[in-house]
């Protein structure tokens, strides 16, 4: 037979409306189609159908993720799998193998994702990486807010010469969105040093945060980029950077997007919404956060949320990591990646008797409940920083059910409590806005909705099937079971084929990797490769020849078209 039809499901599809009808999804050649007749057919009556999950935002591959392996042989024994017949041997739990990572998201019901935070040095080991990982198609956000060339065009307002550098790039390294993390405090941090405002200049470069995002915002649009620029912001696990937070969302105000999506994603949001003057009196902002992004149409957040337990936290934050470190006396590790970006690792417990991570705890939830539009929100727990990607099922639990957050805040420390807004708030997601946060909205902020995040005629097919029936289940008070269902899908179909039944891999397959492959004006292109050759030749360790990533080093290669030749 040459495809499927999924009868009788109730399908929850947000980017075509569709808010759990009883509806039949038929597949031919990998995607959805209106009708097919030579079809085996599986009953889901009785379940929920959703699009295959998408991740925009989890360290899954690169030089930190392996730095945390390294670095935590201890992590490695929590999640052991024996070899099958059909998947590789794997372990662990908040670094997991590429191997497993593929295979845990599969059995989430996911079936894309995308990496947090490529280095373009770093981008051949990457896509390496991200080619052992099997089960999902792929992408990777390519850092730039610490980019030696892209602070120097900046700084002397030669925009289309940076958008030009960033064309460039994004092909070279095979990335798909322009990344900013803790903007020019990852240079600073060569020096010793970190930016703490969004007004204080990067040594050396006399830029400013607020210069670079403000810089990197115009390129973005200019580039009709499919993503937003995807902003770490600057003071990140700081107490009282919430005032950091509100000003960062002002500085891309009155930019018109190139395309139907917004200007600016807040990553990790929670991570940046902490008031207080001290790790004494630390307390939530989420509200303030909140209403700045409900009242802002040019902002969108992922969450960021924490779960309680032990992890690994690694972010290309170098200062923000070595604070972390000298906070807990934990082990740490730190690298710099010549001209580009210094990024840090060490692990951390999140105890739910300590004050500070029961209010973390809180933040995540706060910001998603308190968010009035479910589209600007996204569901990440910035794997691993906030806990390992295989807790979303917890999470979406939390969000559905007031009584199952009630029940988490008696167990943890009274902070929650006292010094947040969570316990005041009665909203409850419903399966449709799961499927926003976790799918559609996702594949809409990367501009991947007409192919991914839906199942509308045309779509990859690529489908979650859980074993929940919404008309005999309360999540409010069957939460638990809501938590069990999610955790293992009845079947994941990744371009039409069973990859996963009845939370088992069945099969395993390849995905794509998506990257952007954006043309620019001859003579800009010119100008910008003679300042290319110019400081590679100078300052890069390695021959310009040796920095482009081939596609021999991806899976499938899928390049996302950009004309940007308009740009002079």
């Amino acid at each position: 037979m040459s495809g499927l039809i999924l009868k009788n499901g109730y399908v929850y599809d947000p980017l075509n409306g569709i808010k759990g009808e009883k509806m039949d999804i038929c597949i031919e050649n990998g995607k959805i189609v209106e009708e097919v007749s030579d079809a085996k057919v599986i009953d889901c009556s009785g379940k929920v159908v959703m699009p295959g999950g998408v991740e925009i935002h989890s360290h899954l591959a690169g030089g930190k993720v392996n730095v945390g392996r390294m670095l935590r042989p201890e992590d490695h024994l929590k999640n052991v799998y024996p070899k099958t017949k059909l998947t590789r041997a794997a372990n662990g739990y908040s670094t997991p193998s590429t191997f497993l990572t593929g295979y845990l998201y599969a059995k989430l019901g996911y079936t894309t994702a995308f990496t947090a935070a490529l280095p373009p040095l770093m981008a051949r080991h990457t896509h390496e990486e991200l080619h052992d990982i099997p089960m999902l198609d792929k992408g990777a956000l390519t850092l730039m807010g610490n980019n030696w060339f892209i602070m120097r065009y900046l700084k002397r307002g030669d925009v289309e010469l940076a958008a030009a550098f960033v064309a460039w790039l994004l092909k070279a390294v095979k990335g798909y969105a322009i990344k900013v993390v803790n903007p020019g405090g990852g240079e600073a941090w060569g020096w010793g040093r970190d930016v703490r405002s969004l007004d204080d200049p990067v040594p050396h470069f006399d830029i400013t945060p607020r210069e670079i995002i403000s810089g990197l915002v115009k390129v973005n649009e200019m580039l009709a980029l499919p993503h937003s620029i995807h902003l770490h912001a600057n003071n990140l696990g700081r107490v009282g950077n919430f005032a950091t937070t509100l000003e960062t969302m002002q500085v891309p105000n009155g930019t018109k997007p190139a395309r139907e999506r917004q200007v600016l994603q807040l990553t990790h949001a929670q991570f940046h919404s902490y008031g207080g003057d001290s790790w004494k009196n630390f307390a939530s902002e989420a509200e303030s956060i909140a209403k700045a992004v409900n009242s802002n149409e040019n902002v969108i957040i992922d969450i960021g949320q924490v779960v309680f337990g032990d992890t690994t936290t690694m972010t290309a934050d170098g200062p923000m990591e070595y604070y972390l470190s000298s906070l807990t006396g934990l082990k740490w590790a730190n690298k710099n990646i010549e001209l580009e970006t210094s990024p840090g690792v060490t692990p951390f417990v999140y105890s739910k008797r300590s004050p500070v991570s029961a209010v973390q705890w809180a933040v995540g939830l706060e910001l998603a409940l308190h968010i009035n539009d479910a589209w600007k929100v996204l569901l990440t727990t910035d794997h691993p920083n906030g806990a390992p990607f295989f807790k979303y099922p917890t999470i979406i639990a939390w969000l559905m059910s007031s009584k199952y957050r009630e029940e988490t805040m008696k167990e943890v420390h009274s902070a929650a409590q006292k010094n947040t807004t969570l316990a005041t708030i009665d909203r409850e997601y419903d399966f449709y806005e799961i499927a926003t946060i976790t799918r559609a909205g996702q594949a809409k902020s990367l501009g991947i909705q007409e192919t991914k995040g839906h199942l509308g005629v045309g779509a990859d097919a690529d489908v979650a099937v859980y074993d929940i029936n919404p008309e005999e289940i309360d999540p409010s008070r069957d939460y638990k079971l809501i938590e069990e269902k999610f955790a293992r899908t009845s079947y994941t179909i990744k371009g039409g084929e069973i990859v996963v039944k009845d939370g088992e891999i069945v099969k395993v397959v390849q995905g794509k990797t998506l990257y952007i492959d954006a043309r620019v004006d001859e003579s800009l292109e010119r100008e910008v490769m003679r300042d290319i050759d110019y400081y590679f030749k100078r300052f890069y360790s390695v021959n310009l020849a040796n920095y482009p990533v081939q596609e021999v080093y991806l899976t499938n290669p899928t390049p996302v078209q950009i004309d940007a030749t308009n740009v002079r």
